[in-house]
Order: C-alpha cells, then structure tokens, then sequence
C-alpha cells in the first residue's frame, strides 16, 4: 500500500478521524481515504527548483494562474512531486517539459494534479525511452494509457501527447 503511516508524525488523531496540522500548516488523518503528510510549495519555490535542474515548463495559455485550465501553475504542488521532477531529469539526463501542474482542467481525485501529486511532461524520444526502457510495464488504465511503475512506485501513464506522472514520493531523492 502506498498510504504512510502519519500517526507518528503528528501524534494521535481523534478518533473520528479529524484532521491535525502538522508544521508549516500541513494536515493529516487516520482515514484511509486521505493522501498522507505531504509539504506544499508555492509556484515560485517549484520554478526555482526546476531551473536549478534544467527543467522547463510551458502552457498553452502563456500564465501560471492555478485557476485557469489553460495555465501550468505550480502553486500547491507537493515538494515531492518536484523533488521527483528533479531525480527523472538527473537519473535519465534527458530535457523535460512541464505542460500541466496543478491548475484546474484535470482529472480530480485524491492523488490529482490540483492536490499537488501530478505533473504533465511533454514527449520526446530521449524519456519516452528512459521511461518505456527503464520502468516496469504494469498494463493500462481505464482510458487506455499504458502504465509504467518506477522502481520507487510513482506512476507514469502515457497519455495522447504527453507523460501523466503521479507522483507518491520523490522518487529516491
């Protein structure tokens, strides 16, 4: 199962499950159904993080607006997310291209892009090999993607013209 324990990490929770903030206002539950403890960073912490690497990013929309479907936005990304970014950019030394982060526009769900667990990477033949090559085939999803688990567990779903990434943590960072 992917779900961490968060009861060390913040302490008891009620009973019925009720949320608890860790530091830097981060929240937690007992309930299976919740993502666990996870840090959000900001947009500009996420550019920041993805320059130093040589990532780039794009939107069709030319913005970073969270609430505009046709910007990438960064804003509430989870850190591991983009730690992740970082170790697939390192670990398979090819280009990437950020086409969608966390703005409104995707598919929700816990593990989503507006929840901070998803980043979109445009195709090209350098990690469209690293990743067909060098992660495990594990089927397709309900619409058809095929599916590749890295040897940490994230999740790459090959979509029409791009890589839909879940991220459940930093990938061995």
């Amino acid at each position: 199962m992917r779900m961490r324990s968060v009861l060390s990490a913040v302490g008891a929770v009620g009973a019925a499950g009720a949320l608890v903030l860790g530091s830097g206002g981060v929240a937690a539950a007992e309930s299976a159904d919740v993502a666990p403890l996870v840090t959000k960073i900001s947009h500009s912490q996420a550019t920041s993080m993805f320059q130093a690497s040589g990532i780039t990013w794009s939107s069709s929309g030319g913005c970073s607006d969270r609430n505009v479907p046709t910007c990438t936005s960064f804003d509430q990304l989870n850190l591991e997310s983009a730690q992740g970014a970082q170790t697939l950019r390192s670990a398979s030394g090819c280009s990437l291209n950020i086409t969608g982060g966390t703005e409104t526009g995707h598919a929700g769900g816990t593990y989503s892009h507006w929840n901070g667990y998803k980043l979109d990477f445009g195709l090209n033949g350098c990690i469209d090999g690293y990743i067909t090559g060098v992660f495990t085939y594990i089927g397709q999803r309900g619409d058809g993607a095929a599916l590749y688990e890295s040897g940490s567990g994230n999740v790459y779903a090959r979509e029409g013209n791009h890589w839909d990434v879940t991220y459940y943590n930093c990938g061995g960072c």
